[in-house]
């Protein structure tokens, strides 16, 4: 049934196709590319990557991921040294939903960052997917 529909509306499956690809392509050119909680811990263990969590330090001071560096999204330019001793490393960007991820991403991959990745509805996936967080 779902095939005979495809075959007798090729035209609107394959705008949908093309749709959906271009909607991956804007998606990985936002910031770098989202990743899950599991993809951010198999980073953190197999690469050694970095996790910035970008919200500000009272939410930080909440409970964050363990090992996470806290550079507040509006104090991004005034720790960029920071974030410059990291170029190398693999970055994963974290802030409370996902929205400020992207714009750093994309500033960082401005700046010849290789490895910058954006954990996929922030911190409040980390929560539904009920991993830890520290509080300090």
């Amino acid at each position: 049934m779902v095939l005979e529909f495809l075959i007798q509306q090729w035209h609107l499956a394959g705008a949908l196709a093309v749709a959906v690809i271009l909607l991956v392509v804007h998606e990985a050119r936002r910031g770098g590319p989202t990743i899950s909680p599991q993809q951010l811990s198999k980073l953190v263990n197999e690469q050694q990557a970095k996790v910035i969590d970008l919200r500000d330090p009272a939410d930080y001071r909440k409970g964050h991921i363990v090992g996470a560096l806290n550079i507040p999204y509006a104090k991004v330019d005034e720790r960029w040294d920071e974030l410059e001793k990291l170029r190398d490393e693999p970055l994963i960007l974290v802030c409370k939903l996902g929205q400020f991820s992207s714009a750093i991403g994309k500033k960082l991959l401005t700046k010849k960052f290789p490895k910058v990745y954006r954990l996929g509805g922030g911190i409040a996936e980390w929560q539904t997917a009920q991993l830890p967080l520290v509080k300090n």
